[in-house]
């Protein structure tokens, strides 16, 4: 399980060096070979290869006509690249992807479970402070339990 956040950097050659704790785990369950992506082109998710099957397999049953299964097919391509921890633990965020959600310097890496998700940190720090979290958002996910 990937959980909580850690800072990292973004080098000059536009690799992330993945914290250790989340490329153990990554490498340990999963292995090296990796999917990077993004839908919105403001962050970048990184999926352990097998994973990022797992959700091409479930979009296999969603029908080709479909105009958001395009949508999604067409941003995760667009953004998206197979890329794989280098012996340093790093892994390469192509230009395009790295212009688009401004990956230099100081970044946030934050574990989402079965993925990690990247972000420019004053960018995220504004994202949190333009979104709160509302009591509506308390509500519906206390219909969850939580």
């Amino acid at each position: 399980m990937l959980r909580g956040s850690i800072a990292a950097k973004i080098d000059d050659k536009g690799r992330l060096k993945v914290p250790n704790a989340f490329r153990s785990s990554i490498t340990e369950k999963y292995g090296e070979v990796l999917y990077v992506t993004s839908v919105t082109g403001e962050s970048v998710l990184i999926y352990p290869m097998s994973v990022w099957v797992e959700i091409e397999e479930k979009l296999k049953g969603v029908p080709s006509a479909l105009p958001a299964r395009r949508r999604y097919f067409d941003r995760v391509n667009y953004y998206g690249q197979q890329a794989e921890f280098d012996r340093q633990g790093r892994v390469s965020i192509h230009a395009r992807l790295r212009e688009s959600a401004e990956m230099l310097g100081e970044v946030d890496v934050f574990g989402n479970l079965t993925h990690l998700e990247v972000w420019n940190h004053e960018r995220f720090a504004t994202k949190l402070e333009a979104e709160p979290l509302t009591d509506e958002d308390f509500g519906a996910l206390a219909d969850y339990g939580i």
